[in-house]
């Protein structure tokens, strides 16, 4: 909850933008974010199940407050410089996701699976997935809030303080506010117990024992069509409905909705998450992996063909269903994996599904980057950046489909089957 908190989110471009970047620079910082997770994705998820999973938890701590630390003091009177360093809280904020990423959850499941709870496993899902949509809804309320100079003067003026505050004065109070949630995160990353496996481990990390790693679980990984399956399922939902989502607030504006209701949007969607969780949970319990593919698959598509007509206000209704079939992938691809993988190769695991839905994302942003290039080429799109955006979203339910049956196919030619464990 604390590590996914981050109140930066809904000025997330802006902040930059005050901070003296450009957009191109903007632009970059993120690609070297996204480029050190698919880097060390992988081999973090190896090394947690080399050295144990609370120690890379810990790391992951240790590296978001520095991340905070960078960000939260530099210095803007350089540019260059201030850029250079925003670069490196970009590195280190994606070395902290990988190393998070596989190893809290397999920490949690072989904790529940060593006192012989893991059928716990959906309970604690939903519960998890219900404190991150809280947390993530007060985040994306009180960064917008604290981030308004003109708000925050107004608070001041109310609570007697007379004091007139600038952009320049309250740009970073909501990553003040996330070192300390980092803070809270590197306390919580302590005090969890490893499990007994990995209590008196004395191993030492080694890049060719984490490689030898990632290639044994590669292996497995195509022994295993299941898991292959799962993975690529997740992928093919996930990567086209972030690469819509991230877009969002280009659709709420052409439906009509004015930007101050983007974050009240953004904090209902948020809390919507609570109610998905309950939703996903009775999924996994209820449906097999192949009924509940088909279920996110068809509410997708249908997210998509409803966003086709642009309906003035309702039209959010679609972006809602579209989180909420995210939420629902997430959930069933954690519930499978963990339950399909041994306590050996779990993290590692994870941290391959993490980097093949890293990878789905990048590869439809670049499609959809040369989608957006040729329709521009029409003079009429060309000049109008909302019809642009429209007739680029209407390729998104096609796509969608393409992809669904490419991945039905190929579990059907592979006959995956979830795997029998004792």
């Amino acid at each position: 909850m604390f590590f996914n908190a981050r109140f930066y989110y809904p000025v997330f471009a802006v902040i930059y933008l005050d901070f003296g970047m450009t957009l191109e620079q903007f632009a970059i910082l993120n690609s070297i974010w996204a480029a050190t997770i698919l880097l060390a994705e992988v081999p973090s998820g190896a090394l947690s199940d080399l050295i144990g999973r609370k120690k890379m938890v810990v790391i992951a701590g240790t590296l978001m407050v520095i991340e905070m630390l960078v960000w939260g003091f530099a210095p803007t009177s350089n540019l260059d410089l201030l850029f250079w360093i925003l670069a490196l809280n970009r590195i280190l904020s994606g070395l902290a996701e990988a190393a998070a990423s596989g190893a809290d959850e397999a920490l949690v499941y072989d904790s529940l699976e060593e006192a012989g709870q893991k059928d716990d496993w959906a309970k604690i899902l939903q519960k998890v997935t219900r404190w991150q949509s809280f947390a993530f809804m007060i985040a994306l309320l009180t960064g917008g809030i604290i981030y308004d100079p003109d708000v925050m003067s107004q608070a001041c003026h109310f609570l007697g303080i007379e004091n007139s505050l600038s952009q320049q004065d309250t740009m970073r109070w909501p990553i003040y506010l996330n070192l300390v949630t980092a803070l809270l995160t590197l306390i919580s990353a302590c005090a969890l117990k490893e499990t007994s496996n990995y209590r008196t481990t004395t191993n030492r990390p080694s890049i060719a024992a984490a490689f030898e790693q990632t290639w044994k679980v590669a292996q497995w990984i195509g022994r295993t069509p299941f898991a292959l399956i799962v993975i690529l399922a997740a992928a093919t939902v996930d990567s086209v409905i972030r690469m819509f989502i991230t877009m969002n607030s280009e659709y709420y504006r052409l439906i009509s909705f004015p930007e101050v209701a983007f974050g009240i949007i953004g904090s209902v969607i948020a809390l919507q998450g609570m109610v998905v969780a309950r939703i996903s949970r009775e999924m996994t319990e209820r449906f097999s992996p192949n009924q509940n593919f088909l279920i996110i698959s068809i509410l997708t598509l249908l997210s998509f063909i409803g966003i086709h007509f642009f309906i003035p206000y309702l039209g959010v209704v679609f972006s809602m269903l579209l989180f909420a079939a995210m939420g629902m992938t997430g959930f069933c691809t954690s519930y499978y994996l963990n339950q399909a993988a041994e306590k050996s190769i779990r993290a590692t695991l994870l941290s391959f599904k993490g980097l093949a839905l890293n990878l789905g994302y990048g590869g439809i942003g670049i499609l959809y980057a040369l989608l957006v290039a040729h329709l521009r080429t029409n003079p009429e799109l060309a000049t109008d950046s909302g019809l642009l955006f429209q007739s680029a979203a209407n390729w998104f339910a096609p796509w969608f489909v393409l992809t669904f049956l490419g991945v039905l196919i190929f579990q059907l030619k592979v006959k995956a089957k979830p795997p029998v464990r004792g």
